[in-house]
């Protein structure tokens, strides 16, 4: 990593570290808590499509801002403080209009952090974007720990606990974002050409379509895999320690990908990405009973998530240039993590009222092979 006083390394990574931790207790068990409190699968899609529906919003509001105003991180820390009060607001009442109205408004502060903070690491890092993997598997070490010890804590105590680990976790992000400094969000005054002329290009409609497909095919895992697995027998610490294997093997990746981007363009590592998340799905679809071949399953992980945010990370970053880098960003987020994980979110819970559990996977393995061919087809430029 460049020297200490070029980069906040632990400061930076400490954000991350909070940032999905939190996430690691809202993806595999939000959707157990719901059920706990006798939610269905459709009010369960609901509830997650809620999360991601704000994603696509949320961002490029704030990203539009942050890169008219430069301040980005006072953009992070604002969100990250209302997203923690706000989400309080479950400790009060459970009841489903309640809980619809303090997750839209949480998750619309909650979302405008992270596509700030990841153009804040990047102008950080500068010429050495490939590092970014170095300072993001924090954040993946944050998930694992987060599942692990909720896994086994949720074996001792109610699940109905799960808010207060949350509310816990968001006061963290927000502690971790007063400490980077505001002029570490400094954007480059530079621009190369208008954000419309950017976005018609081939490559660049190829590149966030693809992020979409991708996401909508990760939507159920996100939304219903714990209870998918729950389903086949798996106990709660056992579908914790899945999940934590599915990061373990992100934080591996992560940890050579500045090898890999100086080995094979970054269009190859998005198709090779796109055809393991089939491979994945398909297995999980086909074989939910057969640990070996869902651990298998867990550690692609490393593949359909890792290898490819990684990539679409530093093609954004390539592709936005000077003010354009926090809009970049935020379509980024918005277009893949947010109306992609939307759709997926929502056709998982309908699926699984309606033709089964084995089916949801089956949908994702058609739209990872869709983001393939439009990779393959529009995203012509070899970038590395």
């Amino acid at each position: 990593m460049p020297a200490a006083h070029q980069t906040p390394y632990w400061r930076l990574s400490g954000f991350y570290f909070f940032y999905f931790a939190s996430l690691g207790a809202i993806v595999p068990f939000w959707n157990l808590y719901l059920k706990a409190l006798s939610y269905s699968a459709t009010q369960t899609g609901v509830f997650i499509a809620i999360l991601m529906i704000t994603r696509v919003v949320a961002p490029n509001v704030w990203g539009w801002i942050a890169d008219h105003t430069g301040r980005r991180m006072a953009i992070v820390r604002t969100g990250c403080l209302l997203a923690a009060v706000i989400y309080a607001g479950i400790l009060l009442n459970q009841s489903y209009w309640w809980m619809v109205a303090v997750m839209s408004l949480f998750s619309f502060f909650w979302n405008a952090a992270l596509p700030q903070f990841e153009a804040t690491t990047l102008s950080h890092l500068g010429e050495e974007s490939h590092r970014y993997s170095a300072i993001r598997l924090w954040g993946s070490i944050g998930f694992v720990l987060a599942v692990v010890g909720l896994g086994y804590a949720f074996e001792v105590i109610s699940i109905l606990h799960l808010p207060l680990f949350i509310l816990g976790l968001l006061s963290g992000i927000w502690i971790m974002s007063l400490t980077v400094p505001e002029q570490a969000a400094s954007h480059l005054h530079i621009e190369h050409e208008s954000i419309s002329s950017v976005l018609r290009k081939p490559h660049v409609v190829g590149l966030l379509a693809a992020s979409f497909c991708m996401q909508v095919s990760h939507g159920p895992y996100y939304a219903i895999y714990s209870r998918y697995m729950e389903s086949y027998d798996y106990s709660v610490s056992a579908i914790g320690w899945l999940w934590a294997l599915g990061v373990i093997a992100e934080i591996g990746i992560f940890m050579i990908m500045h090898h890999l981007f100086k080995r094979y363009s970054l269009r190859g590592l998005m198709l090779f990405s796109l055809a393991m998340a089939a491979v994945r799905w398909l297995l999980i679809a086909v074989f939910p009973v057969h640990l070996g071949i869902m651990l298998f399953a867990q550690l692609l992980h490393a593949v359909t998530f890792g290898v490819f945010h990684a990539t679409a990370i530093r093609l954004v970053h390539q592709l936005f240039r000077g003010r354009h880098q926090g809009k970049g960003q935020a379509l980024y987020s918005s277009l893949s993590f947010g109306a992609g994980g939307a759709v997926g979110s929502l056709y998982s819970g309908l699926a699984w009222d309606h033709i089964g559990r084995p089916a949801v996977f089956v949908i994702s393995v058609l739209f990872s092979l869709l983001g393939m061919f439009l990779t393959w087809r529009y995203v012509k430029l070899d970038f590395r």
